[in-house]
């Protein structure tokens, strides 16, 4: 991962895997050839990505959305930058909210979509809350594996967002009830709230979040070619 020391080492999912072996610090400026999911990405991660992924492994940008422009994005390019599609995060701060995902689910989720399930796993175990987070979005996942390209993903997240779009509104009329302080349930929210599909670090808050996860960290199979 490429690490800017924008969040706490001791809540930062990223600097947790690296303590655990699980992934690698990158130096700015040193190229990367694998899949990169970061903001600056033009397309979804999807299952054509898997050789990629396979030859050379996924990373990501540890750092804070805040600090943005302090990341010096061209000297950490790859030909291979990716967005992630719509997730709902389960990690302790963000639980429930989509595209909020933290480092380690930023990374898992790049490994389920192109079918390292086992890679994906093995991160997520190290995390009290780990297995949650394929629960919680298993029946989008599996959505997302049966396209064959960055388009067919885009597609299927369009179609996924119209569908809780019309269910969320369905239950708006026919309950007439909120769920939690501004009306959204927390696993299935408003999709007209949704942010850019970016993920966010553990050191975020509600004023100033910390996304540590669309940009930094690498995990060991994309450190071990």
């Amino acid at each position: 991962m490429w690490d800017f020391d924008h969040c706490d080492p001791r809540r930062c999912s990223g600097k947790k895997l690296a303590r655990q072996g699980l992934i690698q610090d990158l130096r700015v400026g040193q190229r990367f050839r694998g899949i990169v999911v970061s903001p600056k990405g033009t397309q979804p991660v999807s299952p054509a990505d898997r050789d990629i992924v396979a030859q050379h492994g996924v990373a990501v940008v540890e750092c804070s959305w805040a600090r943005l422009d302090e990341v010096p994005f061209n000297k950490i390019a790859s030909p291979h930058e990716r967005l992630l599609p719509y997730l709902v995060a389960t990690n302790p701060v963000n639980y429930g909210k989509p595209w909020r995902l933290n480092c380690v689910e930023a990374l898992a989720a790049a490994f389920y979509i192109t079918g390292f399930d086992s890679y994906a796993e093995r991160l997520l175990s190290g995390f009290g809350w780990g297995h949650s987070f394929y629960e919680v979005n298993k029946h989008l996942l599996d959505r997302y594996k049966t396209c064959e390209s960055a388009e067919a993903v885009s597609a299927m997240q369009e179609e996924i967002l119209a569908d809780l779009e019309k269910s969320y509104g369905e239950s708006r009329r026919t309950t007439g009830a909120t769920d939690g302080a501004d009306g959204e349930d927390l696993l299935v929210p408003n999709p007209n709230h949704h942010h850019p599909p970016e993920s966010s670090s553990e050191e975020e808050d509600d004023d100033e979040e910390e996304q540590d996860a669309a940009e930094g960290g690498g995990a060991d199979k994309a450190e071990s070619k």
